[in-house]
């Protein structure tokens, strides 16, 4: 019961439900329109969502890079994973050239159960010019938009001066 804790006492703070079981992903923002005309009508009840079937997943859902060396180029490869039943469509919105980020794709639709490699490369450079202790943190979400969904993959990092 959601009343009493495991020891049988009543529960003093209301349970926080996780945002699996709320019937969100975590790290992502539902489109609007979520209705595809082109896709046409599936009428399988164990497909009753739209939610469902068309949806990525990222592999690993977050990219730490840790300590960076200033003036140096580093990359690494997320995964993104069409764990739909439909093929879907994606695209990535660039960051600022500010951040350093630069994000390597093909674009293009992506099959049901097939996976595309996204390369993130970060160009380590330090953005202010106050004494940070010789460290700087670099933090950034890069948004993927899909057809359902828009996907935060969150990169952090940290200069070293």
């Amino acid at each position: 019961s959601l009343l009493v804790n495991a020891a049988g006492q009543p529960r003093k703070e209301k349970v926080k439900l996780p945002s699996s079981l709320q019937g969100r992903k975590p790290n992502s923002i539902p489109n609007k329109k979520i209705e595809d005309p082109v896709a046409g009508k599936v009428n399988t009840s164990s497909l009753a969502t739209r939610q469902h079937l068309t949806s990525f997943h990222l592999i690993p859902p977050r990219v730490m890079l840790g300590v960076l060396k200033e003036g140096c180029t580093y990359a690494t490869t997320v995964i993104l994973k069409n764990v739909g039943v439909n093929f879907s469509r994606f695209r990535v919105k660039q960051p600022p050239p500010h951040t350093g980020l630069r994000v390597m794709y093909t674009p293009g639709p992506v099959a049901a159960g097939l996976q595309v490699e996204l390369e993130i490369e970060i160009f380590a450079m330090v953005i202010g010019g106050e004494d940070t202790g010789g460290l700087e943190e670099i933090s950034h979400d890069i948004e993927i938009l899909t057809e359902t969904e828009t996907l935060l993959l969150p990169v952090r990092a940290n200069i070293l001066c």
